[in-house]
């Protein structure tokens, strides 16, 4: 399954991961919101073993609300209830052992079983309340976190470009493709590998009303510095998470 997408890998930065993948999930419409963001505020939430990776000396965080149409384990038949759902992620890039990838801030997703799930083993998700429409070509998105710090996105975007790859070398590149994620479980550093295609995207538009992830970055984001970005859909193999030696 899915044996197309294995064997395209030329394109990637970084070694495939070791073993069989263990799930997969289809991604569909998503806006890259990029914004550079001073270094000493990002490194002082990184935390330790990983280097803050950065484009021509300035460093980046990315929001990114998008839609899950199709998650399923390996070898089994998908769970209807936790196939579809909303989720919006906020990200910076780092690197370990030179190695380029990601580490998340948070995930919100708008199913609460997935949350649990994540959350009992790697990933820190968060229930939230969201709504994704689709008016004319703008998508409306909406997320309120249903915890104590609430921080809230709100806002619609939509493509303005054809659809292009990203050139190696440059920002786009840098920004979108990346194989490894790390998150820190309990002071304990784990990585984990995914692999796709390589991205396909288009220069986007969006109109914010609200947008405060994450929280310890609420209103201070310039939106003329602002990058946006939009993905069509994309099919996403996953590596379990391991714990970094």
């Amino acid at each position: 399954m899915y044996n197309h997408i294995l064997r395209e890998n030329k394109h990637r930065n970084s070694p495939m991961p070791e073993g069989p993948w263990v799930m997969t999930q289809k991604w569909e419409d998503l806006l890259f919101l990029n914004f550079p963001v001073p270094i000493d505020t990002l490194r002082a939430h990184i935390p330790s073993g990983l280097d803050l990776d950065t484009y021509e000396g300035r460093a980046w965080l990315t929001v990114i609300p998008f839609r899950i149409t199709d998650m399923r384990m390996r070898l089994l038949p998908p769970f209807p209830y936790i196939r579809k759902f909303l989720e919006l992620n906020v990200r910076t890039y780092v690197k370990k052992d030179g190695i380029p990838g990601i580490y998340f801030f948070s995930l919100d997703a708008s199913k609460l079983l997935p949350v649990l799930g994540a959350r009992m083993t790697t990933l820190p998700y968060y229930y939230a309340k969201m709504n994704m429409k689709k008016e004319g070509d703008w998508f409306h998105y909406y997320s309120k976190r249903r915890s104590l710090d609430h921080p809230v996105f709100k806002g619609k975007y939509r493509a303005v470009s054809k659809d292009f790859y990203p050139e190696s070398g440059t920002l786009n590149y840098w920004l979108t493709e990346r194989y490894y994620l790390w998150t820190n479980v309990k002071n304990i550093l784990l990585s984990g590998g995914i692999h796709h295609q390589p991205w396909k995207i288009a220069e986007a538009d969006a109109r914010l009303e609200q947008e405060e992830y994450p929280p310890f970055l609420s209103n201070t984001n310039n939106e003329e510095e602002m990058l946006f970005l939009y993905a069509s859909s994309m099919r996403v193999l996953f590596w379990p998470f391991k714990r970094v030696k």
